[in-house]
Order: structure tokens, then sequence, then C-alpha cells
């Protein structure tokens, strides 16, 4: 769940997140991440708080495409662990495990390689949990390939549409919320 009182840079990183209407569709609220990823402090605070609950319960982390790559390789970086990408249909070089899900706004799919041993211990990171598809999608994507969830970090969490239901995880944990 998210802190009660965030530390100053946390809270400056909440403040970075600027909220687009309308985009990439009519009706969508978008959040906007980039000043947060510029603000080195509030980049530190964000992955050391996206990483605190789990702290020597993984092995690799995933990070979805695109704005969790971002956030799962900090994360990864600052852990000293490995960095699994997990990518849109098409768009890894060598045969992948796939799998479909719905979004608010469309359907897409996710694939990843199976590079790791099974049973490796991984932490998803993405950055906004919405209605939990593409979170859901990816959890069962890598189960599929033998590995075991450790659990899954959002930066934001979106009040209302029911990815924290959807999810299903009860070692979500998100940093911000509205």
């Amino acid at each position: 769940m998210p802190e009660s009182q965030p530390s100053a840079p946390l809270a400056r990183a909440e403040s970075l997140i600027l909220e687009i209407p309308d985009y990439p569709s009519p009706g969508i609220l978008f959040r906007d991440i980039t000043p947060l990823l510029a603000d080195g402090d509030a980049l530190r605070a964000t992955v050391d708080a996206l990483l605190a609950p789990f702290a020597g319960t993984f092995d690799v982390v995933a990070g979805l495409e695109a704005r969790g790559f971002l956030l799962a390789s900090a994360a990864a970086y600052a852990s000293g662990t490995g960095l699994m990408p997990i990518r849109k249909s098409g768009k890894l070089p060598r045969p992948a495990a796939a799998m479909a899900y719905a979004l608010e706004y469309g359907t897409a799919e996710i694939e990843a390689h199976a590079d790791f041993p099974a049973g490796t211990r991984v932490l998803v990171i993405d950055d906004v949990l919405a209605t939990g598809g593409t979170l859901a999608a990816a959890r069962e994507l890598l189960t599929g390939l033998g590995y075991a969830i450790a659990g899954t970090a959002v930066l934001f969490e979106i009040d209302g549409l029911g990815g924290r239901e959807a999810l299903g995880d009860p070692a979500l944990h998100t940093v911000f919320s509205s």
C-alpha cells in the first residue's frame, strides 16, 4: 500500500507525475512520469520505495514495455539483479512465449524469453496499475515459463478501475495511488 506520509523525495516524485487528459484515447487520463524520471532524487526515492518490501526475495526484475522498463532497469541495477524485459508482441528477436490480454482502451499481447532457470524468483515492476490486465498477463506469462512470482510493484495505482482485484496479488505494492 502507498505510504501514509511519503518522504520529501517521494512527495516530490509524486508531484512530478503529470496528468494528461484524453491520451492516448478520449476518456483516458494518462500519467506522464517523464518529469519524475528526470529528477535524480525523486527517481532514487521511487526505485527504493518500489524495492523496499521485496528486499532479498527476488532473483531478477521483470519490467513491462515501455515505461516499466525504465523503472525495472533502475531497480535491477539498485538491487544487483538481472533484468527481464516483457515486450509487446513481435519485438523480441528470437522465439518467445506470448500472452494476450485486454486493457482499458483495446487489446494487446506481450512476450518474454525463457532466459532464466525454472524457479527463478521474479519481481514484476510496471509504472501504472489501472485495470490490471497487463500485469495479470505478465504474471501468467512468467508463471507459464516456470518462474516464481516474488511480488508485483507499481509506481502508481489508479483506484476504482478494479486493477488490484483483477490482479489478485496479496504482495502487490504501490508507491502512489489516486
